[in-house]
């Protein structure tokens, strides 16, 4: 039988429990939800600032981490997505700056009308409370959550996973005495990373402490936290990523955009997986697109078609077109027309993003209107499926889900509504 928590005052002198710090998180989010944009501006900048000043002690943090994650086989993958070096920690900073410079979401009016009573109705954006998140490996995330959350006026509850937990304790309290030299609770951010699994379960169980709870990492990760949770969920999904090369994609659209959604950082989720080529592209396209990617050292994993034109292309097995390679790995094959492709496409796409490369234009609108993913691009690479080039300053993750949020979730995502009516004593017949 799963636990729910109810919402009693917090009490005093308890001992330290993923709970107590949830409840703090809560009564956080009162103090968080009234705060004036400008004060959760200055709230931002003391982040940023001090997360410049913090450098050494985060990269010497995030080396012990790196250390410990390459003696535990955890993968070349996870360990890009692990590494915190000083231009990853500006980037980090000038992100949380970024959001800070965003129009405050609360209190937008999404809409509204008055009554024929004439009672007035506004829908109005307002927090969701407290949004908690479950990643891994990603100390990143700790940053770019807490500022979305902060933006929106939530409190977050922030579970790292161990691979970071280094990382992830020294963010957190470079972050947490940030917020107290601009005058706000630190409470409005929680780690439960000292509990170990214990406190992923507790925050899957927090129903009515936790509001929202949006899972990063793995495909099982994700699947645990979907299935487990008492909370509700925001499903981000895992990027079994697609790229579709036409019969008239010209050559060096297909070879720039598929290397560069492949190499240019292959552990994430928004990298290509899987490339299909239509038959009667294949004998031009194949030879040099797949000659470009070798020589960035990315390993072909093809069908028959694709070993005859690529001799050093390894044979693809069924299990590589559901695969998330998450590393210098492609799986490469053809196909009859652009009806197999989508059809491939529906069988195997996380619902994640995928891109057709081509200039006709019936082909493209088919391929747009038709692909049931949360992005979907026409010459353009699957890098670009990113709350920071989508210009949301940084991203709570990407949601494969249809309800509520789909694509890159940002600050809008992290707000509910609520109706406001105004009226002047009437009454309902």
């Amino acid at each position: 039988m799963s636990t729910a928590f109810a919402e009693p005052a917090a009490p005093s002198a308890v001992e330290d429990s993923p709970e107590t710090r949830m409840r703090a998180a809560k009564e956080a989010a009162r103090e968080t939800a009234r705060l004036t944009s400008d004060g959760k501006v200055r709230a931002l900048h003391a982040i940023a600032d001090a997360l410049s000043a913090a450098e050494a002690d985060i990269i010497a943090a995030n080396a012990r981490d790196l250390a410990r994650g390459a003696e535990d086989g955890i993968g070349d993958g996870l360990l890009d997505r692990l590494r915190l070096d000083r231009t990853r920690i500006l980037a980090l900073a000038s992100a949380v700056r970024e959001v800070a410079a965003l129009p405050d979401p609360v209190g937008r009016v999404v809409g509204g009308h008055r009554m024929p009573n004439g009672v007035a109705l506004e829908q109005v954006r307002v927090p969701f409370g407290v949004v908690g998140a479950i990643y891994e490996a990603r100390p990143n995330v700790t940053v770019d959550i807490a500022a979305l959350a902060l933006r929106s006026g939530n409190a977050a509850v922030l579970r790292g996973g161990s691979a970071a937990r280094e990382s992830n304790t020294v963010l957190v309290r470079v972050m947490r005495d940030a917020l107290a030299s601009a005058g706000v609770t630190p409470e409005a951010i929680q780690t439960v990373d000292d509990f170990g699994r214990d406190g992923a379960t507790a925050m899957m169980h927090a129903r009515g402490l936790i509001d929202v709870l949006v899972p990063r990492g793995s495909a099982a990760l994700i699947e645990t936290v979907v299935t487990e949770s008492t909370v509700p969920v925001i499903e981000t999904g895992a990027g079994v990523v697609h790229i579709v090369l036409d019969g008239t994609a010209p050559l060096d659209w297909a070879r720039d955009i598929v290397v560069n959604a492949k190499v240019q950082r292959p552990s994430v989720c928004n990298a290509v997986e899987t490339v299909l080529v239509l038959r009667e592209a294949a004998e031009r396209l194949v030879p040099e697109v797949a000659a470009a990617l070798t020589a960035q050292g990315v390993t072909i994993h093809g069908d028959d078609e694709i070993r005859r034109l690529v001799p050093d292309a390894v044979p693809a097995g069924a299990e590589d077109w559901a695969t998330e390679h998450m590393s210098l790995d492609l799986s490469m094959r053809v196909v009859d027309d652009l009806d197999e492709a989508l059809a491939h496409i529906r069988r195997y796409s996380t619902g994640h993003t995928e891109s057709i490369i081509s200039t006709d234009a019936l082909a493209i609108e088919r391929f747009l209107a038709e692909v049931d993913s949360a992005v979907v691009m026409a010459n353009a690479s699957t890098r670009f499926t990113d709350g920071g080039e989508f210009g949301f300053g940084a991203e709570v993750g990407i949601s494969t889900q249809k309800l509520h949020a789909r694509g890159p979730m940002g600050l809008a995502e992290l707000t509910s509504t609520k109706w406001l009516a105004r009226g002047a004593g009437q009454t309902r017949a």
